[in-house]
């Protein structure tokens, strides 16, 4: 197989995940190794909903897991290594977050945040694996 024999869905499948796993991975870092996995939680999880019915022990932990989570599932979405996994991983992420954005305000606006991202995860989930040639699940696995 050349580059100029590949097709044109495979090519759209790369960019996705380049793009994609470029978002979450990136976010993930900034999580991770700028704001701190125990800042993040406590900004974005265990401050806001304290006064929610969601326990203690469930924010810190979504907290703490979720920039792990998107750093991981990101890179290995980029990498193409382990591509289901990562997008359930990611999608899981999605779900999380919408629910949480809901409870603080049920008006939220989701077409920037939420929308492309999840556009992206779908796109992913319904191309056939075997068109993404162009991935380290590809060439580990195609036999």
């Amino acid at each position: 197989m050349t580059l100029w024999s590949v097709s044109d869905r495979a090519w759209a499948i790369l960019l996705a995940r380049l793009i994609l796993g470029l978002i979450f991975g990136m976010a993930g870092w900034g999580k991770l190794f700028q704001m701190g996995a125990t800042q993040h939680a406590h900004r974005f999880f265990v401050d806001p909903y304290a006064a929610t019915w969601i326990p203690t022990w469930l924010l810190w932990t979504l907290g703490l897991a979720i920039p792990y989570m998107e750093f991981a599932a990101g890179w290995l979405l980029f990498a193409g290594f382990l591509v289901r996994p990562a997008l359930f991983a990611l999608g899981a992420i999605l779900a999380i977050v919408t629910y949480g954005h809901l409870l603080k305000d049920f008006l939220y606006e989701f077409h920037t945040h939420v929308i492309p991202r999840l556009a992206l995860v779908l796109f992913l989930l319904v191309m056939p694996r075997g068109e993404d040639v162009l991935s380290l699940d590809y060439l580990i696995w195609r036999h």
